[in-house]
C-alpha cells in the first residue's frame, strides 16, 4: 500500500489564487471558498470514466479568513442532480454506502509578508470522499455543497457524448515535451536548406495534413508544469503544479487525493489493448509516469514506478496490469537504494512479472516482440541526441551506467530506436485490439532550462526524425491507415530567434566590454543566412538529410527566451555538454544566482528577468501545435483546452461507454 501519512499540521504551500491575498499563495487550489467540492466546477468527464469525489468544509483558526473559532462544519450534506432533476444525496445517486468522516489540519501562508514573517494561517477539516464512481449518461450535472447553516458551493460539471465505437486501432501519441512552434521554426532552419528563401526540404511535421493549438494552462495558474499539463493531456481534467490523476486535496496524504482514469485505464478496462511509454527522460519523471500516476507529487520517484507496475493500491482502482513496454532512463527507481519504492530492485520486480529485460541498444533490438519488455538505458536522462552523436566524448564522462556500475552508460540507444522496437511489441501484443503509444522527446524542456538552445533545437530534431520513421514502420506493417498519430507538446517556453551572431568577430573582442561585444549580433537584413546546412571540407557527422550538416559554423542563431537568469551569451554550440548558466558564488546565499564565471566565458552578460532564486528557464503561457494525421485526425484543427486532447483521442479510440465496461479484463 503506497501510502505517506504525516501526523500533525502540514504545510500546504499551494501555487494559486487565495481569496485573500492574491495569486501567490492558496488556501487550497481550486477552492475559493471555504466549502470544496472536488472535482470542482467546471469539469468535462467521459462517459463512464472512473472519478473520485471529494468534499472539504474548511474552518481557519487565525488569518484574515479565521471562522467558526477553527471548528468545521461536520454536518454538512451534498446533492446531485442531473440537468433539471430532482436533487439526490452523493451516496443514494451513487448507490454508495455513506463514507466515514475525515478530519485533519493544515496550514498555509497568505501572501509573502506572512512567509516573511512565519506566521502561518491554521486550517481545521472536515471532509468526506466517495471512490470510484461514474457518470453514464450525457448531460449537465449540478452537484450542491450546504454547510455552516446557510452557505453554499455548487459545482456544473459536463458528461461529454457517447462514444462507443472504435474508429482507431491504435494511437501514437507524441509529445515534445516544453515545444512550441518557434522551437519548430529554428529546428527547420537548423536542418533544411533553403534557396532564395525557400525551403528544398521540411520537416516531417510540416507534411500533417492538420494542425491546430491547445492552451496548457493549469487549474489554478496560468503556467504550468509538466506533470498537471500531462495529466490534462491523459485524462481530461486539469490539476494543480506537480499533480498527476488527481484533484489536489488538504489532507496530509499524497496519495488519498480524488483520482481520475487516465487514458490508459480506460482503453485498458475496456478493449483490452496494449500500451506503451517511451520517455527521454528517467522513465519516473512526470510526462511518462502520468499515465499511471495518481498522486499530488510528482517526486515520488520510487512510488511512481510501484504504481506503474501494480496501479493503485491504496483503494478499488482500476487495473492497468502494467505498460507492455516501458523504455527510458532512470536506473536510480530500479537499483535497490533510497531511490527506489522500499529499496527494492525494480529490475527484479519486473522480471518476476514477465518482463524482457534491457539495459543498452543491442539487447533492446533482441528483445522479443511476444513479451513485456522494460528498458532502461542510463541513469537520470538518456544523453541528449548532439552529445550521442556529434560530441560522442562528453558521453564517456559520465558515470550514469544503469546496472549500477561506475562509469558511463554505454550503446544508449535514442528515442528512434526506442520508439521503433516499443511498436514492434506493441503491434505484437495487441493484436486485433491494437496499442496505445506514449512517446517524450523529453530534453527539449530540459535543455531550454538551462539555455542550451542548440541541444534542444537537436532533440528536436530527432523527434520529427522519430516521427518519420514510425510513419515509415506502420506503413510497413500495414498499420498506417489504422493508428491516429498526435504529435503536440505538453507547454512551451518564451524561446525564439531573433537574428544571427558572428562568433569569430565575438570570439575577437575578448578585451572589450560586453555592449560592444553585442555588436557581432545582426537583426534584420544583417541576420544572414542559415550556415547549419552549408558543407564545409572535413565535417561529416553521418547523422543523415534531417540534420545539419554543421552544428558549428562561424554565422550561428541568436536566440533567447523570455524568462531566464542572469546569465552571458555567446551564441553558437557548446562543445563540452549541456551548459549551466547560473550558479551560486561563495559567500553569498544558497539560493542566490549570478553568471555563472565559467559557462560562455567569451561572451557578454545578459540580465536576468527572474527572481534570483531561480537558476534556469521557466515555462510560459504559449499555446503549442498540435499535428495529427490518420483516423479522426481532422478533429483536431482549431484552438482548444489541453484536456480536449484526451477527449478527441479518448472519442476515436471508443471509450465514453453508457454502462460500466470491462471487456479488456483479460491478461496478456
Amino acid at each position: 500500500m503506497i501510502s505517506s501519512r504525516i501526523s500533525g499540521a502540514i504545510a500546504l504551500l499551494a501555487t494559486s489564487l487565495s481569496v485573500v491575498s492574491g495569486q501567490t499563495f492558496q488556501r487550497l487550489g481550486s477552492c475559493p471558498t471555504l466549502g470544496c467540492i472536488l472535482p470542482p466546477d467546471q469539469q468535462d468527464f467521459l462517459p463512464g470514466q472512473h472519478f473520485d469525489i471529494r468534499f472539504e468544509v474548511h474552518a481557519p483558526k487565525n488569518g484574515s479568513e479565521a471562522f467558526n473559532d477553527g471548528v468545521p462544519d461536520e454536518k454538512f450534506t451534498v446533492t446531485i442532480a442531473k440537468d433539471n432533476g430532482k436533487p439526490q444525496s452523493i451516496a443514494s445517486f451513487f448507490e454508495l454506502k455513506e463514507p466515514s468522516l475525515e478530519k485533519w489540519t493544515f496550514s498555509w501562508y497568505e501572501d509573502l509578508f506572512a512567509q516573511d514573517a512565519k506566521t502561518p494561517s491554521v486550517v481545521n477539516v472536515a471532509s468526506k470522499i466517495y471512490r470510484q464512481v461514474a457518470l453514464y449518461e450525457p448531460g449537465t450535472y449540478t452537484v450542491t455543497l450546504n454547510y455552516y447553516s446557510g452557505k453554499t458551493t455548487t459545482a456544473t460539471w459536463v458528461v461529454r457524448p457517447l462514444a462507443t465505437k472504435k474508429k482507431a486501432k491504435n494511437v501514437i501519441l507524441f509529445i515534445g515535451d516544453g515545444m512550441t512552434t518557434n522551437m519548430i521554426t529554428a529546428a527547420r532552419l537548423l536542418a533544411h536548406k533553403s534557396i532564395n528563401g525557400k525551403y528544398q526540404s521540411t520537416l516531417q511535421l510540416d507534411k500533417f495534413p492538420t494542425l491546430g493549438h491547445q492552451m496548457t494552462h493549469s487549474i489554478d495558474s496560468f503556467i504550468t508544469d509538466s506533470a498537471n499539463s500531462a495529466s490534462a493531456l491523459y485524462t481530461g481534467h486539469k490539476t494543480t503544479v506537480n499533480a498527476m490523476g488527481v484533484y489536489v486535496d488538504s489532507s496530509p496524504d499524497k496519495f488519498d487525493d480524488p483520482k481520475v482514469e487516465t487514458i490508459v485505464e480506460l482503453l485498458k478496462r475496456i478493449w483490452g489493448s496494449a500500451w506503451g511509454a517511451v520517455s527521454t527522460a528517467f522513465i519516473a519523471d512526470a510526462t511518462p509516469t502520468a499515465l499511471t500516476a495518481h498522486t499530488r507529487s510528482r517526486y515520488e520517484y520510487g512510488a511512481l514506478i510501484e504504481q506503474a507496475l501494480n496501479g493503485f493500491s491504496n483503494t478499488s482502482w482500476t487495473k492497468q496490469d502494467g505498460p507492455d513496454v516501458y523504455f527510458g532512463g532512470g536506473a536510480e527507481q530500479f537499483l535497490p537504494s533510497s531511490a527506489s519504492y522500499q529499496g527494492k530492485d525494480y529490475y527484479a520486480e519486473f522480471a518476476k512479472k514477465g518482463y524482457s529485460v534491457s539495459l543498452n541498444k543491442t539487447s533492446l533490438l533482441a528483445l522479443p516482440d511476444d513479451k513485456k519488455a522494460l528498458g532502461i538505458f542510463c541513469k537520470s536522462n538518456l544523453p541528449v541526441w548532439l552529445d550521442r552523436n556529434i560530441f560522442p566524448e562528453n558521453t564517456l564522462k559520465l558515470k550514469n551506467d544503469p546496472s549500477g556500475a561506475s562509469g558511463p552508460a554505454k550503446d544508449i540507444p535514442g528515442q528512434k530506436e526506442m520508439t521503433l522496437k516499443a511498436i514492434d511489441i506493441l503491434h505484437k501484443r495487441g493484436g486485433k485490439d491494437g496499442f496505445f503509444l506514449m512517446s517524450e522527446a523529453a530534453s527539449i524542456d530540459k535543455q531550454m532550462h538551462v539555455l542550451d538552445y542548440e541541444r534542444a533545437l537537436g532533440d528536436l530534431l530527432e523527434l520529427d526524425d522519430t516521427v518519420r520513421a514510425t510513419i515509415q514502420k506502420l506503413q510497413d506493417l500495414g498499420e498506417l491507415n489504422n493508428t491516429l498519430i498526435v504529435v503536440t507538446a505538453d507547454h512551451g517556453h518564451g524561446f525564439d530567434v531573433f537574428g544571427g551572431a558572428d562568433t569569430k568577430y565575438l570570439a575577437a573582442q575578448h578585451d572589450k566590454d560586453d555592449r560592444h561585444k553585442r555588436s557581432a549580433v545582426g537583426v534584420y537584413k544583417e541576420s544572414g543566412l542559415s550556415q547549419y546546412t552549408v558543407e564545409q571540407p572535413g565535417i561529416s557527422y553521418n547523422t543523415g538529410p534531417n540534420f545539419p550538416v554543421n552544428w558549428d559554423p562561424r554565422y550561428v542563431i541568436a536566440a533567447g527566451t523570455g524568462a531566464a537568469p542572469d546569465r552571458r551569451e555567446q551564441y553558437g554550440v557548446g562543445k563540452n555538454g549541456s551548459r549551466t548558466p547560473a550558479v551560486t558564488l561563495p559567500g553569498m546565499g544558497d539560493d542566490d544566482y549570478y553568471v555563472n564565471p565559467t559557462d560562455r566565458t567569451g561572451g557578454f552578460v545578459v540580465n536576468g528577468t527572474l527572481p534570483t532564486t531561480e537558476s534556469q528557464g521557466v515555462h510560459s503561457l504559449t499555446d503549442v501545435p498540435v499535428f495529427a494525421q490518420g483516423p479522426c485526425s481532422g478533429n483536431f484543427g482549431g484552438v482548444y483546452s489541453n484536456t480536449d486532447v484526451f477527449f478527441k483521442i479518448a472519442s476515436c479510440l471508443g471509450l465514453g461507454h453508457p454502462t460500466k465496461k470491462t471487456d479488456g479484463g483479460k491478461g496478456r
